[in-house]
Parts: C-alpha cells; structure tokens; sequence
C-alpha cells in the first residue's frame, strides 16, 4: 500500500479532527479516510517483538513485554498502550530496575489509534468451507509415513482460507487490519482419515476354454472388483490371467494363418446436410465422431445415474430466451466406417470381406436436440418456520418445466425439483406454536348406558340414580408459546386433530354418580310429657300441652325434601312447668316405745321438666308434707307388706269409652292374735288409679317443602343466621320460603292456636342463588382450503367448510347456544384452465441422406432408400400457434412426430397394397388380410422370402364378450350404517342404543377379464365393483341370572345376624354378552342384610302369691309353715292382655317356681320383711379375688317375749362368675353387603351391622343393660361402600373408509377403524375383537411402462465391430402395481400416458461392441457388488455406502496385447451397506506347507483387505534342516520322527537317527519280547511331547543353566538318603528286663548295644 508524506498526513488528521468523525466527513472523503485508516493501522501494526533484548551493563539488561491493548478516553489518534519492562540477569532471573542502564531503557508507552466500535462494521473476517481431510505424512521428526501401522484412523488435516474483507465490496485487505477487531478464525483443524483400505477383488473364476480347437491357442480366467481403493490404498491388480493351451491334433493343412472379419466403427455424431468438413471419395468420410472409448477406459468413474457430466441448455436471464413456438425437427444424416480387419488386428484389403450386401455406412438421422427447460422457480417458502424443539432442519424447494424434449440423443432432462434444507439452526425463528387437547364440559351423567337390554325392559329408567358415567368432546387447539397454563372455560379456535396425533387424547369418558332420593329417618317417639304451658317463660290460662318428640337420624335427599312432623302435642288442664319431686320414705319410727304409731320423713325438691332441680318457689302449690305417720305393728297385730309397683297403664290416652287405669297391691304376712288389730279386708289390698287421662286427640305442625331458591339482600338477617354459609361461594345469597300450618291427626288443618307456637318450625331458611352460566363456544375454525390450480371445463363448483364446538352447555337461564355449528359456502370462482392442443398435420416428404454424402460412399446408386419424416405443431384453442410449453403442459400425451420412411428404388420388391380383414366367427377367432407381389417382384428371390416380405397378416378379432369373476376373500361383515337421530351429538353417544349385530353385507370384489385372462376396464362388468352376500353378526347374548330367592332365617337365634337371599346362573354369556357377577361355587349371587332376632321375645308371667296356707289339725291356731302358690304362663313380652303360649317356647332354665314353703308368723312371733335386692357384685366381676354380695331386711314387728328371736336381717353370698355375678360386652354381627337405593344400579352405598350386648355366658341381653353399665361402644356399625359399575365397553362411530392402499391392481384394500373410548369394567360388555374392518377395492387395471430385457449386442451387416443393445418400452396391463412380464399384455400406449416423454427418459439405446477374432476387448460389466461401508471398529464411518463393478480384459491373440484397453471399474453409492471386515485364513499343514487366504466376514474369498504384516506364514522351517531319513520338521520348529518311528537324540539335544518302533505295525505283538528292551513306537501323545520336552542342550551346543542346578540337588538327596539309611540301619543292643513293667511305646535307650 502507498504510504502518504507527512505534510499529507498531518492535513488529513487536522481535518478529520475538525469534523470530529462526523458523517458528514466521512461522506464527503469516504474514500481518503479508508486509505488513512489503512495506513495507520499499518504503521502501528508494525511487528512487535516479543522479549526484546537490549545491550546490557554487568550481564544485565533490558526485557520487554508485548505491546498491550490502544487505550483511550475516546477513539482515534488519542489513544496509547504500554509494555512492561523488567531487568533480567544472562542466566534468566530478575532483578531491580537500578541494575540496568537507564539510557537504554525503552520506552515503556507509545500513541497508538484507538479504533472505534463503528469501525467494526467496515471490515470483517470471510472464511471458506473446510477442505478435504488431507493426509499427514511426518510425525514430529519421523520420515516416513505410518500407513502400515494404522489401526483405525490416520491423522489428517484440514484448511481454509480466511481474508479480511471490505464490507462494502468484499474487496481483501490487509490481514492485520481484522485483527484489531476479533480474533483471526482457525486456518487448520485436525481430522482423522480411515486407515487405507486397498482394492478388494474376488477369487478368479475357472479357466475358460482354448481359443483354438487345433494347434496352440490362449486361455485365460478372471476376476472383479469388490471394493476400490480408498484413502491411498493399494491399486487394484490385474483381473485377468492368461496362460497358453495346446491341443494334440495339429491344425489342417490349408487351414490359412489368419481370420478375416468385416467390422464397423460407431455411428458419427448426427449433421446437417450444410456442414463443413465432408470430403469427396470413397475413403474420405468423416469419422471425427468415432469413440476412442475402448482405449480411454478411465480407472476412477463417479458412480451416478448418468456417469457423464453435462452441461444443460438452460438460460438464466429469461428475457432473453426464445421459447420455441413450433417443434419442427430437423434431420440430418450420420456416416460410419467399415473395414475388413485380420485376426492379428491389422486392417487388410475390403475385398478379402466383401459381403453380397454391403453395409449401410450412411443414414437419416434425427438432429439431436438436448432437453431445454425454463429457469428455476423461486424458492418455496421454508417448511420450517419455527423452532422446535427436535432441532430437525426444514426444507425448501423450487422447479421448472421442460421447454423442449431431448431428441435425437440429445441430453437427457436434469432434475425438475430441487430441495434443499433451511434453517437448520433457527435460533432467530419463534418457537413453534405447540397444539393440545381441549375438551368441552361435561355432559350429563347418564345410567341408561349401564344397563342390560333385560334391566331396560323392567322398569322406568327415569327414576334410575347412583354411578353412570358422562362424556365430552376433545377437540385440537393451537396454544401460543408464551401461554399460560389456560383455564378451564377458555375456548380457543379449532384446528384440525391430526396437529394434536402426537399427544395422548384426553378421557371423554368418565364415571359420575346422580344422587339417590334419600327419606327421612326418625327415632322412635318418645314419650309423653308432662302437661306443661307452651311457654314456661309467659304463663297464661290453664291451659297447657303434653308432647313427645322423635329426632332426626338422616336428613333426606335431596335437600329441597323435608322431614315430617318431630313433635306432637295433646292439649291437657293445670298445666305445670315445675313439680314437686318427692323421694321414698324412710322407716316408720314409732313415737313411742317399739311399736305402735310412728312417722316417717321423706325428702322434696322442685324440679322442671327437664328434670333440673329449681327454687321451690317455682313450683304452684303447697309442697308436699315431709313427714308421713305410720304405724310399727306390735306383737298380735296383722302385719300387712308394703305396696307393689304400679302396673302398665291400660290405655295410651283417654278417649270416650275407654280410660286408661293401672293397679297395685299388698299381701298379709302374718295374722293377728286375739283380741289384737285385724287384718284389713282383701279390697283394701289392692289400689287402682287413672292413668294417660289426657284425651287422644293429638295436634302437630305440618310443613310443606321448600320453595325454590329466591336472592333477597336480608338474608343475613333472617333467622340470625348471618355468616351460616362462610366459605362458600355463590352467586347470591337468596332465601327459601315454605308453609306451615297446625294439622289435627287423622281430620285435616284447624287453627294455628291449637298446636304450640314454641314447636312450629322455621318458614324461611337461607339458600344459595344458583350461577346462570352462558353457552361457550369456540370461534369458528378456519375455512378448509379451496384448489388453488385453475378448474377444468364442466367441472361442479367446490365448497369450503368450518366448524366450532360448544364449550359450556347453558344452565340456569343462561344465554342459550347458537343454532348454527357448521358452516359452509362455495369457495371463489378459479380461472378456467387453458386449452392447448397438439396440431398433426400430414407427413412432410421422406428425407433421405443428401447426394453430396452419398457419392462419398463406396456405391452412390441412386437417390432411394430409408429416410424420416416428421410433423407436428402446438396450436392454442383459437389454432393460433403457441409455445411447447404451454402444449407439454395443458396438451396432454406428444404424438408421433417422426416416423421411418422409405423411398422406392428401382430394384424395390414391389406389393399391391394391404386388403381389408376378413370378417370375425366370434370370440376367440383370428381375422386375415393379404397382399401380392407385383411385376417382376414375382421372380425375383429375395422377394419371394416372407420372412422378409410377409403376404399374409393375422390378428386377434376384438371381442365383447367379457369374464366377470370374483377374487380374493370376503370382506368382514359390515353392517349398515345408522341413521343417527336429529340433534344427537357425534361420537359414541349417537350410537349408544345401536347393536352390532344382526343382517349385513360383506364385499368381494370383481375382475372384469378378456377371453385371455387380462384385467379390463371394470365399468365393462359392473357397476359397484363388487358381489355382495348377506351375512349375520350374531347378537350378544348377557349372562342371565334367575330372580332373586326368598330371604333366609336370621343367622342368630338371638341377637343380631344376617338373612341372605341369592340369585342362581340361567345362562352364561356368548358372543361378547355381559359377564356374569363373581359368582361362588354354587354358580349363585347373594346378597346379605342384617337382622335381628329378639332375644327373650317370650317370657314366664307369674301372679302374685297366693296366701300362705298352713296345714292346720283341727283348731289349732292358724301359722307356722305352710304352702303358697301362684299361676305361671309364658307369655309374648310387652304384650300384657294376650294369651299364654306353649311353654317350650320360654327358657326352660329359667322357670320360675309355681310353689313355695311359706312361714307364717304366729301372734307372738317376729315378722320381718321380705328379703331386699342382692348388692352389686364389683365391677368386673373376677374370680381371682374373694367378693361377696349381700341382702338385708327390716323387723316389721318385734316378738312378743324376749324369748323370741327374730331371723337374720342380713345375707351374704359369694361373688361366682356366669352364676351370681356377670361380665357384660358389646359384639357386632357380620357385614351385609353393600346397600344401595333402591334405584340404584351402581355407586355408593352402605354396610351396617347390628351391636349386642352379651353377657359373659353367651347370652345375648337387651342393649339397655350395656348401656346402664356405662359400657362404651367403640365398634362402627356402617360404613360407606362403593359398588362398581358395569360399564359397557364405549367406542368411537367408525371413521370414514381410507383411500385404497393401491391404485390399481388385485392387492388393493380400504380399511376403517375405530377407538376405544372406555374399556369394559365389571359386568359391562366386553370390547369388541374387531376394531379395524377391511373392504376390497374394485380392482381397477394396471397399466404401465415395462421395459424389456437389453437385447445382445448386435452390428447390423458385419462380422463384428460397433454395435447397439436395444430394449424396449411398452404399455402393459397386468394384475398389480410391480411389472410381472409373464402375466403381462402389451395394450395401446395411450392407456400408460405420453410414450415420447417416457422414453425421452429412458435409456433405450447403448452402445456396444462385438469382438471380432483376435480382438484385444473388455469383458461385459461384472454384477454390482454388495454395498460397503467404511467402518471403524465395526462402526459405521459414513451413511452412504458404496458398490463397484469391473471390466476385465480378454486377450484373444498375444500379438495384439499392445492394443489391448485398460481394466476398468466404477463406483456407485448405494444405500443400506455393511460394515464388512478382513481375516486371514490357513489350512492344515501338508509336508510343511499349507494354504493362506483372506476371508470377508460374509464368507467370500477375497484377495486385498488382510494386512499383509499379518499374513501367516505358508512354509515351515527347521534350522537345522531335518536331512535323517524318515525325519520331519514338528510345529515347535525342532526335527522329530514320522509316524512309527523312535527318536535317538545325541548329547546336543539334536536328531541323531530314526529307528522303526517294534509293533507299531503289528498291534498283537509279544509284550514279553519288546518289554524291558525296546521303547514304545511315537504316538500323538508322544509327538506333543518331544516337541515340548526341555531340552538339556540348548541350539548352540552347551548345557543349560538347568541341568547344573538339577545335578546339585540330586547330588544334595543322593547324601540325605545315605545318611538316613546309615542311622535307620544300624545293629541295636539288648536291655536287661525292668523291675516295673513299662507302658508301651515309652521304653527308653539305656545304651545297652543289644537294645
């Protein structure tokens, strides 16, 4: 760059600052500030050495650091950077400053340009893609590459380039100038490459046959290619081997040395008739078209549907492309060459070749055309237009449209389409709108779905409650990204449910439970009250009121009912709101002496009603007397027993004839002696009162229900009940108003003032206002789509639709829905689409090749022969001419627009024209036409060959007569679709009341065939499509149980228990009926309630005793012991006035006694009192501890002497368990089952049981004697239960039948499927098996392009040369949608579409060459091999695989060999590969030698892939080598001995000889003889062995280090065993016998020798 002198630098700065970086400067000299900039950046971007060294003082100096960042208060020139200094010694560490030379210190801050952030957006950093992974062949200081030692991957290296640009035109700069803004982008980054992988071929194939059948001729065998080299691999080898052949019988004499063939080059390129470069001569044509393919075979092709590159004919600047308005072809003319060639592949004279009809080396052609198209569309808008969270790129495409069809081998059309991925990353786009599942509000709860098609038949189903279930619709709404979680009400707009397929729909099924009417339950009345006022607080009149009262155990249900009258009244007189309560008296005292009168005192207290002690002065009247005068009898006088207690009341109240009375009486106990007080008379022993006198007419309030729920503002106030309903949230408080009024029992209403105003209930009661709640429903969802392409003539107009969902069903007068849920309209008229038409007019005249070429050739003749003719045009609809565009648009299928022509030539076989067909005799028959030779055609020879020149013509004669035959299976019985009633809502509730089963249809579908068995068009046959037959579902049949049994006996004789009743099985369920319940063993279903047997329901009435009867002789005085008696019955208990019962049905265990001992006192004897009531026993009663009870009496009078005693007044008894004393506890009976309301089906309900009281020897009691023991009850007698519902299996209607699975053909099928909205539970109807039902389509035709197999290569006229395969492509109609060609008809091309644009795509010619004898060729292309991948450690390296296939060379004549082309193969990517990987394999060893080959992991041989520096080894060696007859070189590498031979080794450890084993061939042989003399003969055994045994020599002659350490220790045990036998056998003494005789085994050494 130029650098500026200072004064021009100093003049731009003062301007710049005076403009202080104003836009406007930089506007004006824009181009002066970027030169300015540039330079500065590089005059203070200059290089910068880091620990800069400066000359030093005492091996001091100076060190600098690097230049820091340009700071600055603001940008530009003012800005500065520094360094840090520091003073080092020589050997690196540092020290003071002070120890440097300040003179050469540097300078430690300099100015610097401060760059300014906007600067940023002038210059910016480009960088390239990343290149190709290349191979790094050094390793810091090795020097040469490691491919042999590869594992997995090589270490590779990519590059780009990075530049600093201009923003304004991407112009590069300076690289330093980017620097001062961001940091430099890497230029390099490491790569791994995969290991070479070299070419892979097969095995060769078998050796073909010799070239010659005589004399010496060549052979050769080949091989292909499996995989090319990659990554610098080894190059594939040759693929053919070539050997020589010989063949014993000489060749015969004559036979000449060479062979002759008449070969033709390829076709030239197609040229009009003015075009240069055509010569005159017989040997001047042009063959600059001629291919030097077979000796440019390329080693590496790119594998690809077209493996050639071309450039295709299409403009980009539109405007200034011509589209054609006509396709007139142009034809031209084509040469080749022929020439006669010898066997050794020389050329050689024509007429050594020359042929009766020479071959065609010129022709009419058509001027190739390539294939035009217009320029590429803009690009679609980008499939992905949000983030989602999958991170999966979009994708966009564009097209263009064919302006001109390839002719003439022009090149074939590129792609139509391009797609290409976008927004890949999408960090810039919005989130992606997510759609969920809404649902409406739940509808209604229903039981009728639960129920049997038997339990709908009993009764009214209207009156049904307890557990049904209800449903709502899901429907599919777009939620916005920043959404909150919505409520429950909110409606958003539908969309379609296939954005919410990937989310679980939500339940539109759900149980719920309608609540049971519940009546009101009532305690037993209790009874009567006291005559009182009606107000104790206010007492007014005399009169007054008794009442009873009953409570309230369960409130009804629901809460509008009301319970009925709680309290009654009875009007009564002298009414008293407080009594005199008066105790039982004491014991008479006499007042004097010990008999005679007396008082006794007793206690009062004023208490209420309640029963609370008040002041007496509350209590009206006098109060009862204290004290009562008595009488204590003396000795004489009667004695007479106090009263006993009142009897029942006779009567409940008083009425006219009848009043209620009760009695109670007293006995004599002892009889008074003469002239004493009497006894009184038997009346005065019995006393009668009236009882329950007050009258039976009885009054109470009697209310009506509640009115509905009213709002009033007062509420609060209203019988004080504010603040009542806290906590609830309501609409409104509102008030309920009811009536009441006083109702006489058993007449009607009368006057309130008869009925107590303190007992009339409550008229007014606070309530809640229910909420009005609107209709919600979504908006409308959008309007489908309308067709956006153009509307073809005579086509019906197309409608839009859309839809919206109630949300909330109004309820409580809230606004109601709308009417109108769906809408629908036409969708807005579209252009009708354009005609064009294809205009075929007559042939244009035969175009031959032009004389000018045709005088070139070896025999010119005449202007006669083959030639083409063409026509066609494409016209508007006003016949206007028009583009070919529009026409391969809108014109539908390219007619014929050239065909062959011929012009006659004099020597021409002339014919009469074609006569017409003879007529048809039918179906099946053939017609005929003919034609005849003319002139002297007649006797010519050639015309006389009909192979050549046919005169008779036959076809097939049309037929109307078609086959109409089914096929394929039956469909499922489908029944036929319900009509679903007017305003039922979709889904499962419009087809609730449906069956699936009885009468249906199932399909089979037809084929409509020709006489040959080939489909045809089906409306030929039928109509529908189809045969039908009718076909039954058989209906379901649920499990039927009998009625319901008559209940058991209670399960307890006493006391609480249960009474069952059951249901037996009738008929079990068949084709998917309701199950049966659980059923028990017996096949039955029961049902259980508690029930209560009473417990001493009879009980033993006795009568009073009767007098004390003392057996009396003659006039003796009348006491003493005597008899008394009384009548016993059993009798019903509670029931006084009946009859007695049969004795057994009374506790026999407790009869009482009908007679007693009785003791009647005398005068003068001592009366006492009957006995008292037993004192309690000590609760609990326990017989571990000694209790007593006791009994006392009192004296009634005293004895008349003092000689008399009186009995005992006070008895005691032991405490005995179950006899005198008693436990008491509470037990429960079972469970019952379940309890429902009796409309109930399902839901909730209720178990109870029934509580006893038990004494502790098992007998049940009254609940009274628990209770009065204060004994408390801690078992629950209910509780809540739950029946499950039967709910029937609930499914989705049928959705619409799908689209045919294929279009045409046999195999076609329509299916239609529904969904489980609820499966069964309990009871309910099982889901069905068939969710999914499949209907044959009709079986249309199927017409297609077939291609046919290529044709041998053939040269049309010659020996051999350039020649064409040849396919062809035809319209075939066949069963299914894949080609078959056995089963395939060819049809008229018309019914496949355009045939010319359908070959314009299609290969139907190649290029191909017929070896002529001796030719040096290429074989035919090898198959493709299997696809490949590049694996590393068996993982895949990439995901596309490859295949390769080869051309191998074929030598027929070794003097040809330099002429010979080059193998070839190519490559092509494939889909689906395998990892495939290499391993050597050996064979077993034969003399020393064995095979060793690579091996595919699919089992294929292969040669290439192994790595060599693992190849086994193919021969063992022995050093030295085994030269002993007999010998042979073992595994381990040493010699050893064949089969049936010993080795001898010498010293050295080596083979000395062989010697043959004694036996080894005779198994029978003596053991006497060989043993001991001979060793065994070498076994298997014995070979493994030898050539492990260790070898006491080594291989240089020397003894191992081993065989002295094993002497020394043999040496070391050879000592030991000698001494150990010295001691052990040495001669003992004899010892003298000891005094004691010694135990065994403890004698002892004396030294005796003789021991």
């Amino acid at each position: 760059m130029p650098r500026l002198r200072e004064g021009e630098k100093s003049k731009i700065w003062t301007m710049i600052l005076k403009d202080d970086f104003a836009t406007i400067a930089w506007t004006w000299r824009a181009g002066n500030y970027l030169t300015l900039l540039l330079l500065l950046l590089s005059d203070f971007t200059s290089a910068v050495q880091t620990d800069i060294e400066f000359p030093l003082d005492h091996n001091f100096s100076w060190r600098a650091g690097q230049w820091g960042q340009c700071m600055g208060e603001e940008c530009g020139t003012g800005g500065f950077q520094t360094r840090i200094l520091w003073c080092v010694h020589t050997e690196g560490w540092t020290i003071h400053h002070s120890h440097c030379r300040q003179t050469d210190k540097p300078e430690s801050q300099r100015h610097c340009f401060k760059v300014c952030d906007w600067h940023q957006d002038l210059f910016a950093w480009e960088v390239s893609d990343w290149g190709g992974c290349v191979l790094v062949p050094f390793f810091s200081n090795e020097l040469k590459l490691r491919t042999s030692e590869c594992v997995t991957a090589q270490h590779g290296i990519q590059r780009r380039t990075v530049l600093c640009v201009r923003t304004s035109n991407r112009t590069a700069v300076a690289p330093r100038i980017c620097d001062f803004f961001s940091q430099r982008p890497e230029v390099e980054q490491a790569c791994l490459i995969p290991c070479p992988q070299d070419c892979v071929v097969t095995d060769f194939t078998s050796w073909s046959g010799c070239t010659r059948t005589c004399s010496a001729g060549l052979q050769h065998r080949t091989r292909h290619v499996l995989a090319t080299p990659l990554y610098g691999g080894a190059n594939c080898p040759n693929l053919t081997q070539t050997r020589s052949c010989s063949n014993p019988e000489p060749c015969p004499v004559g036979d000449g040395q060479y062979q002759y063939s008449l070969k033709v080059g390829p076709w030239s390129e197609c040229r009009l008739p003015h075009q240069k470069g055509v010569l005159l001569g017989r040997t001047t044509v042009d063959f600059a078209g001629i291919s030097k393919e077979k000796n440019t075979v390329k080693r590496h092709m790119l594998a690809s549907a077209n493996h050639h590159h071309h450039q295709y004919h299409h403009n980009p600047h539109p405007h200034s492309k011509r589209l054609p308005m006509s396709w007139e072809l142009e034809l031209g003319y084509q040469t080749r060459q022929v020439r006669c060639m010898r066997s050794d592949g020389k050329n050689a004279m024509l007429s050594l070749c020359t042929q009766d009809n020479s071959p065609l080396t010129f022709q009419t052609c058509v001027m190739p055309k390539d294939c035009e198209t217009d320029d590429w569309s803009s690009w679609s808008p980008c499939s992905k237009t949000c983030r989602a969270a999958d991170l999966s790129p979009g994708y966009r495409i564009r097209a263009r449209a064919m302006t001109q069809i390839p002719v003439g081998g022009g090149m074939k059309c590129p792609a139509f389409a391009e797609k290409e991925a976008c927004n890949i990353i999408g960090d810039l786009l919005p989130n992606c709108p997510r759609y969920v599942w809404r649902t409406t509000d739940w509808g209604e709860c229903r039981i009728a779905p639960l129920l049997s098609h038997q339990d709908r038949r009993l009764g009214n189903v209207s009156i049904l409650c307890g557990g049904g279930i209800q449903t709502r619709e899901a429907y599919c709404v777009q939620v916005p990204d920043h959404s909150i979680p919505h409520h429950r009400k909110e409606a958003s707009r539908p969309v379609s449910a296939r954005l919410c397929a990937s989310e679980e729909p939500p339940s539109v099924v759900q149980r719920c439970s309608l609540p049971c009417p519940q009546n009101c339950l009532l305690s037993p009345w209790s009874s009567w009250g006291a005559c009182q006022y009606d107000n104790c607080e206010e007492l007014q009149g005399k009169k007054g009121f008794r009442q009873r009262r009953r409570q309230v155990l369960w409130e009804p249900s629901p809460p509008t009912e009301s319970c009925p009258h709680l309290v009654e009244s009875v009007p009564c007189e002298d009414p008293n709101c407080y009594l005199w309560h008066v105790q039982s008296a004491e014991r008479c005292i006499p007042t004097r002496g010990a008999c005679g009168p007396g008082a006794a005192f007793r206690n009062k207290t004023c208490v209420s009603t309640q029963g609370e002690d008040v002041p007496g002065t509350k209590c009206a009247g006098a109060p009862p007397p204290t004290t009562l005068h008595c009488e204590v009898a003396c000795p004489g006088d009667c004695v007479v027993g106090s009263w006993s207690s009142w009897s029942p009341c006779s009567h409940t109240c008083t009425a006219k004839n009848a009043e209620g009375r009760q009695s109670r009486t007293r006995t004599v106990l002892a009889l008074p002696g003469n002239e004493r007080r009497v006894c009184p008379p038997p009346a005065a022993l019995e006393e009668w009162r009236v009882c329950n006198d007050h009258p039976c007419t009885v009054f109470y309030w009697e209310a009506a229900a509640w009115g509905p729920c009213t709002q009033d503002t007062t509420m609060n106030t209203v019988n004080g009940t504010a603040g009542f309903w806290n906590g609830t949230s309501a609409c409104a408080v509102g008030v309920q108003v009811r009536k009441v009024h006083c109702t006489k029992a058993n007449v009607g209403q009368v006057v309130g003032k008869r009925c107590p105003d303190s007992a009339r209930p409550d008229t007014v009661r606070p309530c809640f206002v229910p909420c009005k709640r609107d209709c919600i429903v979504t908006p409308f969802s959008e309007w489908t789509a309308c067709p956006s392409n153009c509307m073809p003539e005579n086509s019906s107009a197309v409608t839009q639709s859309r839809h919206r969902t109630i949300v909330q069903r109004p309820t409580n007068g809230g606004q109601e829905c709308p009417d109108t849920l769906h809408e629908e309209r036409e969708c807005d008229s579209r252009p009708l689409c354009p005609v064009y038409r294809w205009e075929t007019h007559k042939w244009h005249s035969c175009t031959l090749v032009p004389d000018s070429v045709r005088q070139g050739m070896a025999s010119p003749g005449e202007s006669c022969g083959n030639g083409l003719e063409t026509r066609g045009n494409c016209v508007g609809e006003e016949g206007e001419g028009a583009d070919m565009t529009e026409c391969l648009r809108w014109a539908g299928a390219l007619p014929l627009q050239v065909r062959e022509c011929r012009v006659g030539c004099k020597d021409d076989c002339t014919l009469t024209a074609w006569s017409k067909f003879s007529e048809c005799e039918g179906c099946g028959s053939t017609r005929r036409r003919r034609r005849s030779l003319t002139g002297r055609s007649k006797k010519k020879e050639r015309c006389l060959d009909e192979e050549l020149y046919p005169l008779v013509e036959t076809e097939a004669c049309p037929c109307d007569d078609f086959l109409f035959q089914p096929f394929g299976n039956w469909s499922s019985c489908i029944l036929p679709d319900p009509v679903a009633p007017v305003g039922s809502l979709q889904g499962w509730t419009s087809s609730r009341g449906i069956k699936e089963c009885g009468q249906g249809l199932r399909y089979k579908a037809v084929a409509c065939l020709d006489q040959q068995g080939h489909p045809i068009d089906l409306t030929l046959c039928t109509e529908s499509g189809y045969v039908t037959e009718v076909c039954y579902i058989p209906c379901p049949l649920d499990c039927k149980l009998s009625e319901w049994s008559g209940w058991s006996a209670c399960s307890a004789p006493c006391g609480g228990g249960l009474k069952i009743r059951s249901k037996w099985l009738r008929e079990k369920a068949f084709n998917g009926g309701r199950p049966c319940p659980k059923l028990d063993l017996k096949n039955q279903v029961y049902e259980a309630v508690p029930c209560y047997s009473k417990c001493n329901q009879y009980e033993w009435k006795t009568d009073p005793w009767s007098i004390c009867t003392i057996n009396t002789v003659d006039e003796l005085p009348g006491c003493g012991e005597g008899v008394q008696s009384r009548k016993i019955r059993c009798m019903l208990r509670g029931v006084e006035e009946a009859g007695g019962v049969d004795d057994s049905l009374c506790d026999q265990e407790e009869t009482p006694r009908g007679a007693r001992v009785c003791f009647l006192p005398c005068p003068g004897d001592c009366v006492v009192s009957t006995w008292g009531p037993w004192s309690n026993c000590p609760w609990p009663c326990d017989q571990q501890t000694s209790s007593s009870r006791s009994r006392s009496r009192h004296v009634l009078r005293p004895p008349a002497s003092d000689d008399s005693v009186c009995p005992e007044l006070v008895q005691s008894a032991p405490c005995l368990l179950n006899s005198t004393c008693f436990t008491y506890h509470y037990t429960v009976s079972e469970w019952s089952t379940c309890q429902l309301s009796e409309n109930a089906v399902c839901g909730q309900g209720a178990r109870t049981r029934l509580l006893d009281c038990v004494r502790s020897d098992g007998k049940v009691m009254e609940l009274r004697v628990c209770e009065q023991l204060g004994l408390v009850n801690k078992w629950k007698l209910s509780g809540s239960c739950a029946v499950d519902c039967p709910i029937n299996c609930l499914l989705s209607d049928w959705s619409t039948w799908s689209e045919c699975s294929h279009t045409c053909g046999n195999e076609g099928q329509s299916l239609r499927s529904r969904r489980v909205l609820q499966q069964a539970h309990e009871e309910g109807r099982p889901c069905p098996v068939q969710l999914t039902q499949s209907k044959p389509c009709p079986i249309k035709p199927c017409y297609a392009w077939l291609l046919s197999d290529w044709s041998p290569c053939t040269v049309e006229g010659v020996d051999c040369g350039e020649g064409l395969r040849r396919r062809n492509l035809s319209c075939v109609v066949q069963p299914g949608e894949e080609p078959t060609p056995p089963s395939s008809k060819a049809v008229s091309d018309k019914l496949c579409g355009d045939k010319l644009l359908r070959r314009s795509q299609q290969e139907l010619e190649l290029r191909c060459f017929v070896p002529c004898p001796g030719d040096c060729h290429l074989t035919e292309w090898s198959p493709w091999s299997s696809c490949q991948l590049t694996c590393l450690d068996g993982r895949s390296f990439e995901t596309t695989g490859r295949r390769a296939r080869s051309r191998a060379v074929v030598i027929q004549v070794m003097e040809n060999q330099d002429s010979c082309p080059r193998q070839a193969f190519e490559t092509q990517p494939c889909k689906g590969g395998k990892c495939h990987s290499y391993q050597w394999r050996t064979g077993g060893w034969s003399d020393n030698e064995r095979a060793v080959w690579c091996q595919r992991s699919d089992g294929v041989n292969v040669t290439g892939g192994c790595f060599p520096q693992n190849r086994p080894t193919t021969v063992r060696h022995c050093h030295p080598p085994c030269s002993k007859p007999f010998s042979r070189c073992t595994p381990s590498g040493v010699c050893g001995c064949e089969k049936g031979y010993t080795e001898v080794m010498t010293t050295h450890g080596f083979l000395d000889y062989c010697t043959r084993t004694p036996g080894a061939d005779n198994k029978k042989a003596d053991v006497k003889t060989n043993s001991g003399r001979l060793k065994p003969g070498p076994s298997h055994t014995n070979d493994f062995f030898n050539e492990w045994t260790l070898r006491p020599v080594g291989p240089d002659g020397r003894l191992r280090r081993w065989v002295y350490g094993v002497t020394a220790v043999g040496f070391i045990l050879i000592l030991f065993i000698i001494a150990l036998s010295f001691l052990l056998c040495q001669p003992s003494k004899p010892t003298k016998p000891p005094s004691p005789p010694q135990k065994p085994l403890t004698l002892a050494y004396d030294g005796d020798v003789d021991m």
